[in-house]
């Protein structure tokens, strides 16, 4: 079984909890077999979904080359520790639970600024964008083209979009209870003249939820369109999986991605264990791997992860060369941004140039049993945690850079020890209030486990104690 990884949502049945997984609750509305559907086959949601009106975008070159993909089966390579409180069935092997961060309240919206922001969507869209996007529940089987994320036609890269390049606001309390404020305008400034700094939990395909989040925070119009002006704007990873529209969420990211660079400011994202997992279903499928725990595929691993049918029957080539070329870590006003709990990035390289490039070399050579390799050491957790987490941070700041590490994967209610409910009652909901600050003050985590029932956390950094 593959560290870290859990069942909900398998692809091929019903988006419904497993018997073995007790830590996830899948909310109504995602309780309803995946199955790929044309518009005229779609259930009518109970609320109005989200219609925007179809629009062309810029043409893009084809990606060089398409991703196959195929089904298999996932062995967890390495067991991590357990979680102290909750007990954890991770159907991927003996894997430790994820760290999300609590989702902090909302603080005072980012000042939108439309001088900048409304040249930048055209300048990024010389064909129209898609129009208003009404922030309603969506059915996951209606999740076709009506999302704000559908700027991008099948095939198509935004024009200005640039995968390649290294980039929301809160405030709340610290685990010890303690006010996480942020710094007065002149403690935080950013280099070259750049806007605030916002950073994005884990996803997880929860559309719905990041639009919410983002327009709260002032990075988007109702309409689903950069505001924030030269803001910058970083997602820490795993966009797809147990949510119902992971593609939705991608289309998302990289339409904003070229309406912030029109603006001014940027958002960019990095590689989660995910899109590692995702890229590796549609390119080897069902291709045993050794997994060094007996043999394994991807495609078996992806549908034990959460592995959604809806989205793989819209992935796109763009969509693969996009995940292909995330980078894996970053440094950004002194926080380094990674995706997993893990020292396993050091093994790639002593520089952040380093891993990024190996990391990158290691996909295009397109090797599976090397790519299981990448996928199951991003897919561990909890180096942070316990006594000697400090010294694990440390270990990696004074390899990388920086004096904070940023990072999602590991959930917060399960770095808490809690956990939430079959039942789904509110009063049962895992409590996550914001970015979990821990390791002495080294480490913040910011998946707020959305996908139990949690919050999905839009954060600006930095965040004082």
């Amino acid at each position: 079984m593959v560290e870290g990884s859990m069942t909900q949502g398998a692809g091929q049945g019903p988006v419904v909890r497993t018997a073995t997984l007790r830590d996830f609750r899948v909310p109504p509305y995602a309780q309803v077999p995946v199955q790929s559907q044309t518009p005229d086959d779609q259930p009518q949601p109970e609320a109005p979904p989200r219609v925007p009106a179809q629009a062309p975008m810029p043409q893009a070159t084809q990606p060089a080359h398409p991703d196959p993909m195929a089904q298999t089966q996932a062995s967890h390579p390495d067991a991590m520790p357990q979680a102290p409180q909750p007990a954890h069935p991770d159907a991927m092997a003996q894997v430790s639970p994820s760290a999300h961060p609590d989702p902090v309240p909302p603080a005072p919206q980012h000042a939108p600024q439309p001088t900048a922001a409304t040249p930048a969507t055209s300048a990024a869209h010389p064909s129209p964008v898609p129009p208003p996007y009404a922030p309603q529940v969506q059915h996951p089987a209606a999740v076709h083209s009506v999302h704000p994320g559908n700027a991008v036609p099948e095939d198509e890269m935004p024009e200005g979009y640039t995968p390649t390049e290294r980039d929301l606001p809160v405030i709340g309390r610290g685990p010890d209870g303690s006010i996480l404020t942020r710094p007065a305008t002149g403690e935080s400034a950013a280099p070259d003249g750049l806007g605030p700094l916002y950073v994005v939990g884990d996803v997880h395909g929860y559309l719905d939820e990041l639009v919410d989040a983002l327009v709260a925070q002032g990075l988007i119009d109702a309409d689903g369109h950069w505001t924030a002006g030269n803001a910058r704007l970083w997602f820490l990873g795993d966009f797809t999986d147990r949510g119902p529209d992971g593609i939705g969420v991608i289309d998302l990211v990289m339409r904003l991605s070229a309406e912030a660079a029109a603006a001014g400011g940027y958002c960019k994202a990095l590689m989660g264990n995910h899109e590692l997992l995702l890229l590796g279903a549609k390119r080897f499928g069902d291709t045993p791997v050794n997994s060094g725990a007996g043999t394994a595929t991807f495609q078996a691993a992806w549908l034990l992860n959460g592995g959604q049918k809806s989205d793989m029957d819209r992935l796109q080539d763009v969509h693969l060369q996009w995940m292909a070329r995330l980078d894996a870590v970053v440094e950004e006003d002194r926080h380094l941004l990674l995706h997993s709990d893990t020292t396993a990035y050091l093994e790639y390289g002593s520089t952040i140039e380093d891993v990024n490039e190996t990391v990158h070399e290691i996909l295009t050579r397109n090797d599976a049993d090397e790519c299981w390799d990448l996928f199951r050491k991003l897919t561990k957790r909890f180096a942070f945690r316990d006594s000697a987490g400090p010294q694990a941070v440390r270990e990696l700041l004074a390899t990388y850079g920086g004096s904070r590490i940023v990072h999602g994967h590991s959930p917060i209610p399960y770095l808490l020890g809690e956990v939430g409910t079959e039942d789904g009652e509110d009063g049962d909901r895992p409590v996550v209030e914001g970015p979990h600050i821990y390791a002495d003050g080294l480490a913040i985590a910011m998946d707020g486990g959305v996908t139990m029932a949690g919050k999905l956390l839009v954060v600006q950094l930095p965040i004082l104690n």
